[in-house]
């Protein structure tokens, strides 16, 4: 048995505010997460072998640490599954950009596994299998937007808006790990109430609605510039840190495009109200990208994506 082309989605932080710090070391979080339409590509084939095989690897990672590799053995452990897989994976989703393709590729072996194995976990087995995994990898076994707190395992969905999203991978590669010990990194953002989000979004979703919209649109600029809700408490520690990530919000700023950062970084995203403003904007810069030195651009890719409603596989798994 197979199961071909697989999606595994990239997610954005719409904000991203540390809380606190406990006293093992995690972050206290709260963020939104949603996924968009960037994904990465698996494909299974079902063994008798019990073997697990990946064919994507990591440079300097030995294969049993691949995330992939360790969230099929984890499925095996915990229900005996006496198969093995042949996992391949395309990847569209670049690594270290705040995107969470790791995250997303493990969530989507636990949850296509599932089904091929005829493992029968549901989506609370599954997430329980996803913490241990990375603090990211349950909101992708939950399958929908949602508002996330503690290290980012407390989850509670929420209704977004269709809205694109203009993504741009800067040329720089960002340690999560010297980000959250950077002594500059505030701990101390007072924590919020999910329906302030929810009151937010919706307030701005009837300003669209008023005629926003059309008028953002025959300008070519940034639906909310200016207009993000929160912010994102990594991103100044980032940007004093890595001058490219600095330079490529500049120049972006500079084609009426405000953008912000997600998760860790380095990737950046302006949000749209239609896909068509995404593809213009991304039209706008192509082409007109500086670089840092003689031969390194500020921005490597820059793509127009859809904001998904939910994850493409939120109905393999049973709630």
């Amino acid at each position: 048995m197979r199961l071909y082309d697989v999606p595994a989605p990239a997610k954005l932080n719409l904000f991203l505010h540390v809380t606190g710090r406990r006293e093992d070391g995690y972050h206290l979080l709260q963020t939104v997460f949603r996924f968009i339409d960037l994904c990465d590509m698996l494909h299974f084939e079902r063994s008798s072998d019990g073997l697990v095989v990946c064919d994507h690897e990591i440079p300097g990672l030995p294969a049993e640490e691949n995330l992939i590799v360790r969230a099929a053995r984890a499925l095996q452990q915990a229900t005996g599954a006496k198969w093995g897989a042949r996992i391949s994976c395309d990847k569209r989703i670049p690594a270290g950009g705040g995107l969470g393709g790791g995250s997303s590729d493990a969530a989507t072996t636990l949850i296509a596994l599932n089904r091929l194995w005829e493992t029968g976990l549901n989506r609370r087995q599954l997430m329980e299998l996803a913490l241990p995994l990375g603090a990211d990898v349950p909101v992708f076994v939950y399958g929908q937007p949602a508002f996330a707190e503690g290290v980012g395992e407390v989850l509670t969905g929420v209704d977004l808006p269709e809205r694109a999203y203009l993504v741009a991978q800067p040329a720089q590669h960002v340690s999560t790990p010297h980000v959250f010990t950077d002594p500059g990194l505030t701990r101390d953002t007072k924590s919020i109430k999910m329906s302030v989000f929810a009151d937010w979004v919706l307030r701005h979703q009837l300003q669209a609605k008023g005629g926003q919209a059309k008028q953002t649109l025959e300008s070519g600029l940034n639906g909310s510039c200016g207009v993000f809700f929160g912010r994102n408490d990594l991103e100044p520690v980032v940007r004093a840190r890595y001058p490219v990530i600095e330079k490529a919000l500049a120049f972006l700023r500079q084609n009426g495009i405000c953008a912000r950062m997600t998760g860790s970084g380095a990737c950046l995203f302006a949000e749209f109200v239609t896909h068509e403003q995404a593809l213009l904007n991304q039209q706008k810069i192509i082409g007109k990208i500086p670089y840092c030195g003689d031969t390194v651009p500020v921005i490597e890719a820059a793509w127009a994506c859809h904001g998904l409603l939910d994850h493409p596989l939120r109905y393999w798994t049973k709630d």
